[in-house]
């Protein structure tokens, strides 16, 4: 498993086509208060690309033109985190999205659970160790472990989202799922600003 940690950004001559799996690490998960540390991205060849975000105002060129890219589909598990905690930190809201656990909860109606372990070991009967989710992300140096466990997350998502697919094209519900992952940025603006816990759609 190739994996390449970056510091501070992608390099200029990282290529990445049609689809790239992302997902974030960071300090805790309250978007406002705990700083982002990491972002993990993978072509779903194998390898995962690390970028260690730099403490202070981020600058990350390359990698905020490669999130923004209309071509190329962004793959995450839970992205509503994921895309607040960028659209926060690196001003950037990624485009378009494919969230595997949207798709988990309107494709496996049979199950609750819908974290991306799970997935993994339904799915493709891999089973991942979660060992390291709680660990210090902001630290300068990340031990090898943190490492694996980062790469982890990004690199069984494309297989995943293609499973999933056709299991919501069985039953006939990818359109609403498409619709739903369209909806994600303003749901993200809601939660930066303030709305996170009240559901505004709600009497």
């Amino acid at each position: 498993m190739p994996i390449t940690l970056h510091k501070g950004d992608i390099p200029n001559d990282l290529v990445f086509h049609d689809s790239v799996a992302v997902d974030t690490e960071a300090e805790g998960l309250n978007t406002l208060r705990d700083r982002l540390c990491l972002v993990q991205i993978s072509a779903g060849d194998g390898s995962a690309h690390l970028v260690q975000i730099s403490p202070g105002p981020p600058a990350t060129p390359n990698l905020n033109k490669l999130l923004s890219d209309r071509t190329v589909e962004k793959i995450f598990h839970f992205a509503r985190f994921d895309m607040s905690i960028m659209q926060h930190y690196l001003g950037i809201m990624p485009n378009p999205i494919f969230c595997t656990k949207i798709a988990s909860k309107l494709a496996r109606t049979y199950s609750d659970r819908h974290s991306l372990r799970v997935l993994i070991r339904e799915l493709i009967n891999i089973e991942v160790s979660k060992e390291q989710q709680s660990s210090d992300w902001g630290t300068a140096d990340l031990t090898q472990e943190q490492l694996q466990y980062a790469a982890a997350d990004v690199l069984h998502l494309h297989t995943i989202r293609d499973k999933l697919i056709c299991m919501l094209e069985r039953k006939q519900r990818l359109g609403l799922a498409r619709d739903c992952f369209e909806n994600l940025p303003t749901y993200c603006r809601l939660d930066i600003s303030g709305w996170k816990a009240e559901d505004i759609f709600s009497h």
